[in-house]
């Protein structure tokens, strides 16, 4: 079995215990779990395969989780669907752990006691958590990891330590610098000049700063506000005209943060078609009767997308997916790319595998994939500057569905209020609960509210 990255970290028992052995809540629960490569953990697949269940709720996890994480993200999410479902429906829970990493830095509404996270300025520096999660999710690159976090550390005044630093994430992030001008799928923030790139990030952290500093309001409001909250912050960080290279080291540690999120994204997009849509396909094929409703969060909402390209012509054993700030383009289940017509989405029409719709939960709030998604997306030579917005790589969960013909756009209320449309896709702004969170991420894992778990149940058309 393959054991590229990480392999089964994250528990490879977990497929015989129940709920109540891991602290979830909820029964039955199991977890399948998946190596780097999208090999299953067979024992964690027999226990799904075991389930009494009229219906299965899978949930597949983001980025910023270890395995600790995503089990009392499960715990909580899971809480209120026993009260939620009709008496005809008997659930099964499945949690999907898959390699992640966590930067432990980044706050997580509601998981963290206060005093249990880094100070948001261990600064530039690296954390021992954050550190040692690099070190599992880049196995045999601990000279190059030490040499980062040194940098970091020590802030050098120095151009030459920020190629240095740069050359170091490429190499990490596998972007060879020779090919990477030229190569259509490397972001820019890979090849463009490092001391720009991170002055852009370092840019972005002050503005996502601003936001997160003046409120919720500020947070959806990509104008004038937050704009001249950045420049305030960028100020002063000595980003202004004629600044020194100091200020420039968080913008760096961004870079070494969007490496990891480069390599995760492909790595769900990898466990998504090769691991969970083929289990998920002899798992009906053995079940037939049961209905298996998709969940994904963040980059997980990318690894239950690409599970549906394993889902045969004319099955119908997906009821529904609900994608929560998923970190993946808006544009994705398109036909057709606006930009580019003989061009569609990673996902074209995949939408209609499921016997349900799919829906997308977006929200304004969420830094991540407003502000930082775009520049990790960007294409080498496509754009001029990192900064300006460019509706090509909008994410799914910042702005919901785009360029899908007769997708409905939705507010939370109406969709608790009259229900999820029976098919296709639809967005659902969920800006309403989905609104707290610290920079630099925003609100992007604030999930766990029963609203939430009442769109799941509406789309599976499970509800009393």
């Amino acid at each position: 079995m393959a054991n590229v990255g990480g392999g089964f970290g994250f528990g490879t028992g977990a497929g015989s215990r129940t709920g109540i052995g891991i602290g979830i809540g909820v029964a039955p629960y199991a977890e399948l779990t998946f190596d780097s490569e999208g090999d299953v953990d067979r024992a964690s697949q027999g226990a799904v395969a075991r389930m009494e269940a009229t219906d299965v709720l899978v949930f597949a996890h983001g980025w910023n989780s270890d395995r600790s994480t995503a089990t009392r993200l499960y715990d909580r999410f899971f809480a209120p669907f026993p009260a939620l479902v009709g008496p005809g429906v008997r659930l099964g829970y499945v949690g999907v752990v898959w390699p992640s990493m966590r930067f432990s830095d980044e706050p997580i509404p509601d998981f963290e006691a206060a005093g249990a996270l880094a100070e948001p300025g261990h600064g530039c520096a690296l954390d021992p958590l954050t550190r040692q999660a690099l070190g599992e999710f880049w196995p045999g690159r601990g000279a190059e990891l030490d040499r980062l976090a040194e940098l970091l550390a020590e802030r050098p005044e120095s151009a030459a330590a920020f190629i240095e630093f740069g050359a170091l994430v490429r190499e990490l992030a596998g972007v060879d610098a020779v090919h990477a001008a030229v190569a259509p799928a490397v972001p820019a923030i890979f090849t463009d000049d490092v001391l720009e790139v991170c002055r852009a990030l370092t840019l972005a952290l002050a503005r996502a700063g601003a936001e997160a500093g003046a409120g919720a309001e500020a947070a959806g409001a990509a104008g004038a506000g937050a704009d001249a909250g950045a420049g305030a912050a960028a100020e002063g960080a000595g980003l202004t005209a004629g600044g020194g290279l100091h200020g420039l080291w968080g913008g760096a540690k961004e870079l070494l943060r969007q490496a990891a999120y480069y390599k995760m994204k492909k790595r769900a997009g990898v466990v998504g078609e090769r691991g969970l849509g083929p289990v998920l396909a002899e798992l009906a094929a053995d079940r037939p009767a049961v209905r298996f409703h998709l969940i994904g969060h963040s980059f997980g909402a990318r690894v239950v997308s690409f599970s549906l390209r394993a889902v045969p012509d004319g099955a119908r054993y997906v009821r529904s997916v609900t994608l929560l700030q998923g970190a993946f383009s808006h544009y994705a289940f398109a036909d057709r790319l606006p930009h580019d017509k003989g061009r569609g989405g990673a996902l074209r029409g995949l939408h209609r595998k499921v016997d349900g719709p799919v829906v997308a939960c977006h929200s304004p709030h969420d830094s991540a994939l407003r502000v930082f998604y775009p520049l990790a997306s960007r294409m080498a030579g496509d754009s001029a500057g990192l900064l300006g917005f460019d509706e090509r790589w909008g994410a799914i969960g910042h702005d919901g569905v785009r360029a899908v013909p007769g997708a409905p756009r939705l507010s939370l209320d109406t969709v608790l209020r009259e229900g999820v449309p029976a098919a296709g896709c639809v967005s659902v702004d969920a800006g309403s609960v989905v609104r707290r969170g610290g920079a630099p991420s925003g609100a992007h894992s604030d999930i766990c509210h029963e609203e939430l778990a009442r769109v799941v149940v509406s789309a599976g058309r499970m509800g009393r």
